[in-house]
């Protein structure tokens, strides 16, 4: 057997003997009763008793261990009751919307394999559950812009690694200096923010906790040495520190900004920014670190919000204007030849997607097989139904079914004698069968899995359920066992856009009308518009909706976060024949070229490189106003090149803008 079998004979016959002894034990004990430990030495037993109980202590097994106050002994115990899920709680519209949940998510989540073993864990012995996709599932698109099979690959690595804690090595490219070199970092947590992944973790070289996109690591992640373990996770460490912050507060604040908006969209800045600042009669108060990406957002607003403090923050903005105007007002400048690119990279071999451990794959493999039996002594399982349930290869079923056979609780008695014989499985329940005919507690991959799930599409999952989110992500993490999820941070799902989703979709599944409330780019008050909603879209961070727009007569999508209230009306609409609603179909294309200053980041969002360091690319325009808005938040580093007519429109809007916000006495520093 591999060394990798006979770690998991151990391991199962450990946890099996355990429960089976209700009473604390010595290390002796376990040594002479336990599969696979009885031909150790002494010394190579404490080496792997102690590796195999720091590592089940990991997956959120409950081994706990005490000192025996007459005998100085350690002794080893386990509680059955907490190896086990406790009595679920959600109701069966919850459990489907968490089924639809995994449906969404499959094909493009990294985390579906967890996600389904903990969907299986949590439906077992449930009568009724349905796999079968709901018709929300029919009409809701999920698109991770990140995901890809070496993303998927590196984020099980870093998973491993973090797992085991386990000290990594890898290439990785700083955007910033445009260099790139190996890091050794001890990686704490994976995260994602903004559609997104990042590991936060100990850089060893910088001796500082930094975080690294995990797209811009280059090359193969490996472990830095041989040990079992490497380091500890801090007890301090908060992941959502990290998370959410706008782009001017990344690094350490260096002042406080003071800038004025009105009408609604003080309401939209309190609702988007209300954790990154304060909305005080009408002023945003943000402190910031960078003055420059403050100014780009603030010119983003497109005159909606105007700059009073700090001065610095007005003499960047007037700059920017100028230099918009000049570039926009100017003939397009001659473009340098398209680069062929960096060198070609050795692509390293895609890993697979996240996947749960083995060791919980036996465990809910055993409990679904015995359940199967119910008080019967036997079953016959088709062997399909099992490859399809566990994604286990055909090729491996066998070798799967082997290991649970050998499960021992000491003393020769076993729990499962299962057999393959054609397509078909046979099942014999052993003598301590019942013990584990129950799901156990979720591992904390699998609980990862779920908090993961509800961050992508929890309002999906509580418009599904017509149970505030809240409530259902409270109910399973009762069920997640004994453990601190400190490396996961928890779902940022606002109220107010659960409450949106679950109308819209509402409005979707039952061909109703629904009146919103909506705050387009480029306005400062929010119009009404009656609409029939087709689909829901999340297309990380944001979701939206594709509507046929009664109002403007037209197809319209519409961004949630910017959607101020949304009303479901007693009117109902026909679908319109051959309407495939989506954002773009009506769009012109834009060209658009980014200065060398800029180009690394819009390169990785797919524009060409150029020979002299900048970019250019094309971009589908629904409409003006979002493409002028756009242009001035880069501050005259990107450039419309063509059609003509918006190139003269983001100048006109530049001069415009330089009054509106008071700029255009302000003094800017000349070019040095």
């Amino acid at each position: 057997m591999s060394h990798d079998t006979d770690k998991l004979i151990r391991q199962l016959s450990l946890v099996a003997f355990l429960m089976a002894e209700r009473r604390p034990v010595t290390a002796r004990e376990i040594k002479s009763s336990v599969e696979g430990y009885q031909e150790m030495s002494d010394e190579a037993f404490a080496r792997r008793f102690y590796s195999d109980r720091a590592e089940l202590q990991g997956l959120g097994v409950p081994l706990t261990s005490q000192r025996d106050e007459y005998t100085g002994e350690e002794l080893y115990n386990m509680r059955s009751e907490r190896y086990f899920l406790p009595e679920l709680e959600l109701n069966g519209e919850e459990l489907s919307a968490l089924q639809t949940a995994f449906y969404l998510l499959e094909g493009q989540f990294a985390y579906a394999e967890p996600l389904r073993l903990a969907l299986q864990n949590l439906a077992l012995g449930r009568p009724g559950f349905s796999e079968a996709p709901t018709r929300t599932a029919m009409r809701v698109e999920v698109l991770d812009p990140e995901y890809s099979t070496e993303m998927q690959g590196r984020l099980s690595k870093l998973e491993a690694a973090i797992s085991k804690q386990r000290t990594v090595k890898f290439p990785y490219w700083s955007i910033s200096r445009d260099e790139e070199r190996e890091r050794t970092v001890n990686p704490y947590a994976l995260f994602q923010d903004a559609g997104a992944w990042y590991v936060v973790g100990q850089d060893l070289d910088a001796e500082d906790e930094r975080t690294f996109r995990v797209s811009r690591i280059r090359g193969e992640i490996r472990f830095a040495t041989r040990r079992e373990r490497d380091f500890r996770l801090p007890a301090e460490l908060d992941v959502d520190q990290y998370r959410g912050r706008p782009p001017w507060q990344i690094g350490d604040s260096v002042g406080e900004a003071r800038i004025e908006v009105g009408g609604d969209t003080a309401w939209w800045v309190q609702r988007t920014y209300g954790g990154s600042g304060r909305v005080e009669d009408g002023v945003f108060v943000t402190e910031y670190s960078s003055l420059a990406l403050l100014g780009s957002w603030v010119l983003r607003q497109d005159g909606r919000a105007i700059p009073r403090e700090p001065e610095e923050l007005r003499r960047e903005l007037a700059r920017a204007l100028r230099l918009v105007r000049e570039r926009h007002e100017k003939e397009p400048r001659r473009l340098a030849a398209e680069s062929d690119g960096h060198e070609e990279e050795a692509v390293e071999r895609p890993a697979a997607p996240v996947a749960p451990e083995r060791f919980a794959v036996l465990q809910a493999l055993l409990a679904y097989l015995l359940d199967k039996c119910g008080d019967d002594a036997e079953a016959e399982i088709p062997a399909g139904d099992l490859v399809e349930r566990f994604h286990i290869p055909e090729e491996e079923l066998e070798e799967h079914l082997s290991l649970l056979n050998l499960v021992n609780f000491g003393g020769g008695c076993y729990a499962v004698y299962a057999e393959l014989r054609d397509d078909t499985v046979r099942v014999d329940k052993e003598l301590f069968g019942d013990t584990f005919r129950a799901p156990p507690r979720l591992t904390p991959l699998e609980a990862r899995a779920i908090r993961l799930a509800l961050e992508f599409v929890g309002p999906m999952i509580a418009a599904d359920a017509r149970t505030p989110l809240e409530r259902v992500r409270s109910k399973l993490e009762e069920t997640f066992g004994e453990f601190e999820l400190v490396q996961t941070p928890e779902p940022h799902v606002q109220r107010a856009e659960e409450d949106l989703v679950t109308t819209l979709s509402r409005g979707s599944n039952e061909r109703r009308l629904v009146e919103v409330d909506y705050l387009k780019e480029g306005e400062e008050e929010t119009s009404t518009h009656l609409v029939e909603p087709y689909s829901l879209e999340r297309r990380l961070p944001y979701w939206y909706v594709h509507t046929w727009d009664r109002t403007r007569e037209g197809e319209r999508s519409f961004r949630l976060d910017r959607m101020r209230s949304a009303r479901l009306q007693r009117g109902h609409f026909d679908p319109r024949e051959g309407f495939d609603p989506h954002e773009f179909r009506d769009a012109r294309p834009a060209r658009i070229w980014y200065s060398k200053e800029i180009a690394r980041w819009e390169v990785e969002k797919g524009a060409s490189p150029l020979d002299d360091g900048s970019a250019v690319a094309e971009k589908p325009v629904g409409s003006a106003e979002w493409l002028v808005g756009e242009i001035l938040s880069y501050r005259g580093e990107a450039v419309v090149l063509e059609p003509v007519e918006l190139r003269r429109a983001v100048a006109e809007r530049a001069k415009e803008l330089q009054r509106e916000l008071g700029l255009s006495r302000v003094r800017v520093p000349a070019k040095s």
